[in-house]
C-alpha cells in the first residue's frame, strides 16, 4: 500500500512540477546554445548547456546516479563511446555525468522533436541519415572531421531502444569509424534506465541509474579482423556488467 501511494505521489509531482520545470529549462537551454553557437565558442556552447540541462532533469526528478570507471579515461584523449540503450533516461546519464566533452550519433528523426532537435542541430550533433547513399556518406564525413577536432562520439550500436531491457545485436558502423580514425572505443554499461521508462510506458517510475565506464579497447591492428574484434569485446564487456535481470540476447523487434 505505502509503494503504490509513493508511486501515485510520485507522478502528481511529476507533472504539477517536474514537467513545467523541464519544459522551461528546455527551453531555455535551447535559446543558450543557439545564442552560444552564434557567437562563437562552439565546443563549450555545443557541450557544457546540454551536460548541465541534462544533470538538473534527474535532480528534479530525483534519480540517484552512481559512476563507476572514470580513472579509466586519460585527459586530452578522444574516444568513440558505445552504449547500451535501454532507455530514453540513457540520454541525460550518459550527458549529465559521462563528464567528456562530446557529439551524439543520433537518428535523423530526432531532428524534428520540438527544442531538443534544434538544439542538437545547433550544437553540431551528428544525425545519422540512411535515406541515401550520399547521406550516408555526409554523415561519416562530418564524424569523421568532429573526432579529428579532439572530440569524442557518443553512439548507441544497437541502433534504437530496448523492449526488454536486454541489448539487442550492435551495428558495425561505430567501431568501422573507430578503426578508420584509429581511436579507442570505450564501452559504457547503463543499468536503471529500463526500469525508469520501459518504452512501451508512458510514466516515468523512480528509480537508480549507474553507469559503469569500461578500460578503452586500443587498436592493435585494422580492418576487418580489428573491427569484429573491437565489436564483441565491447559487447561481452558491457553485457557482463548489466545486472543478472537483463543479461543474455532477447530479439528486438524493431532491429
Amino acid at each position: 500500500m505505502f509503494i503504490l501511494v509513493m508511486k501515485y505521489l510520485y507522478r502528481i509531482y511529476l507533472l504539477c512540477i517536474a514537467a513545467p520545470l523541464v519544459v522551461i529549462l528546455t527551453i531555455l537551454t535551447t535559446i543558450v546554445i543557439a545564442i552560444g553557437m552564434s557567437i562563437g565558442n562552439g565546443h563549450w556552447f555545443g557541450y557544457y548547456p546540454g551536460k548541465i540541462w541534462a544533470w538538473l532533469i534527474l535532480k528534479i526528478m530525483f534519480i540517484p546516479v552512481k559512476v563507476e570507471g572514470r580513472e579509466n579515461l586519460h585527459k586530452g584523449e578522444s574516444y568513440v563511446f558505445v552504449s547500451n540503450h535501454q532507455g530514453a533516461f540513457d540520454i541525460f546519464l550518459i550527458f549529465g555525468y559521462l563528464n567528456r566533452n562530446f557529439k551524439w550519433m543520433m537518428k535523423w528523426q530526432l531532428r524534428k522533436i520540438p527544442f531538443v532537435g534544434y538544439a542538437c542541430e545547433r550544437s553540431h550533433q551528428i544525425f545519422v541519415d540512411k535515406r541515401t547513399p550520399s547521406k550516408i556518406k555526409e554523415t561519416y564525413t562530418k564524424a569523421r572531421e568532429i573526432l579529428k577536432e579532439g572530440i569524442s562520439l557518443v553512439v548507441f550500436p544497437e541502433g534504437s531502444r530496448s523492449f526488454t531491457g536486454h541489448m539487442g545485436t550492435f551495428k558495425r558502423g561505430a567501431f568501422m569509424l573507430a578503426d578508420e580514425i584509429r581511436l579507442p572505443v570505450v564501452p559504457l554499461t547503463i543499468n536503471g534506465s529500463f526500469d525508469i521508462l520501459p518504452r512501451t510506458n508512458k510514466w516515468p517510475c523512480w528509480h537508480p541509474m549507474s553507469l559503469t565506464i569500461h578500460a578503452p579497447i586500443y587498436p592493435e591492428g585494422s580492418g576487418p579482423e580489428q573491427i569484429k574484434h573491437t565489436m564483441e569485446k565491447s559487447y561481452e564487456t558491457i553485457m557482463n556488467s548489466l545486472i543478472p535481470e537483463y543479461q543474455g540476447y532477447v530479439e528486438n523487434p524493431d532491429q
